[in-house]
């Protein structure tokens, strides 16, 4: 029925790989409909309704939104009807080459994306607001893991200097930007031999990954902008932070000229805090594409990284 709304058969509609909140089908070549798995999702549908616009707007390549239906005459919860755009997700396409390049790119967009305020906006549906995150936060953390034995009192000692020592590089307090919320690689939509941007597709390296499009506005909120970088593997952070300087993104000059190295540390403050965060509550959840849906996967993807010989200014933060 909602096919035929748009003038697609029934048989040019089918499944197509879904999310935790919405399932998904390809309506015909061109379109892309959701529809929330339960009431439950319904609340980040209508988000999602309220940000893409803005998003785009802003520059931001993300698929139009062609129709929002909350009347449920078609369907007992509301709908979303995208533009389709070439590509796969980048979680599909596992350990592929040239997934820097792509981060670089997600990098330009979240500057993009970053200088959407509440004041140039004003409120959004939906969309809501993170206050700073508690400074005494980790350490609290810390201290709950070894009182549960999750932690010996040497490993707790050293983490609390590590937090210590990122907390003396950060500042007090952040701006509140539109933050996607979800920058992962099952997110990310990209395809071989693409150009960077409208129109530069012909002549681009055979084989190149680049970005065509981010999806999945669900977790959109006001927030501090290094807790974009949250959600992306840390080995991904250092060319997605390229890309956002290269952008102008908020603090774009740190990098080069600040030996403070803010945007490192604030980032890598939110990764260790949620790999710690998650050994509160190890249970594996089987069969989630989301690469920190194992318990292990962000302390182990932190120890992949400093044992990967990083980048500056990585290795003085550990």
């Amino acid at each position: 029925m909602i096919g035929a709304r748009h003038g697609v058969p029934a048989e040019k509609v089918r499944p197509t790989a879904s999310g935790v909140a919405n399932r998904a089908y390809l309506l015909g070549p061109d379109l892309v409909l959701r529809i929330p798995r339960t009431e439950a999702f319904v609340a980040d549908l209508v988000k999602e309704a309220a940000v893409i616009p803005v998003a785009r707007a802003a520059g931001v390549r993300t698929p139009a939104l062609v129709t929002f239906d909350d009347s449920r005459t078609d369907a007992d919860v509301p709908y979303m009807v995208l533009e389709r755009v070439p590509g796969v997700d980048l979680a599909a396409l596992d350990g592929a080459a040239g997934a820097e390049d792509v981060f670089r790119e997600v990098g330009r967009e979240l500057a993009r994306l970053h200088r959407v305020t509440p004041a140039g906006v004003g409120e959004l549906t939906g969309v809501p607001v993170e206050y700073d995150p508690d400074a005494a936060a980790p350490h609290r953390l810390v201290d709950v893991l070894l009182r549960d034995g999750m932690l010996d009192a040497e490993a707790a000692r050293w983490l609390r200097g590590w937090f210590d020592r990122l907390a003396e590089r950060i500042p007090a307090s952040s701006p509140r930007v539109l933050v996607h919320g979800d920058i992962a690689p099952q997110n990310l939509l990209v395809r071989p031999g693409a150009g960077t941007g409208p129109g530069e597709g012909a002549g681009a390296a055979p084989g190149r990954l680049a970005l065509t499009g981010i999806v999945d506005w669900g977790d959109a909120m006001w927030a501090d902008p290094a807790v974009e970088f949250a959600k992306t593997p840390l080995w991904g952070i250092p060319a997605m932070l390229d890309g956002y300087r290269e952008g102008a993104g908020g603090g774009a000059g740190e990098g080069a000229h600040d030996r403070s190295y803010a945007w490192e540390a604030r980032v890598l403050r939110y990764h260790l805090t949620w790999a710690l965060a998650r050994l509160r509550h190890p249970t594996p959840v089987p069969g989630e594409r989301h690469w920190t849906a194992p318990p292990a996967s962000r302390l182990l993807g932190i120890l992949r990284f400093f044992a990967s010989s990083p980048p500056e200014p990585w290795p003085a933060l550990a």
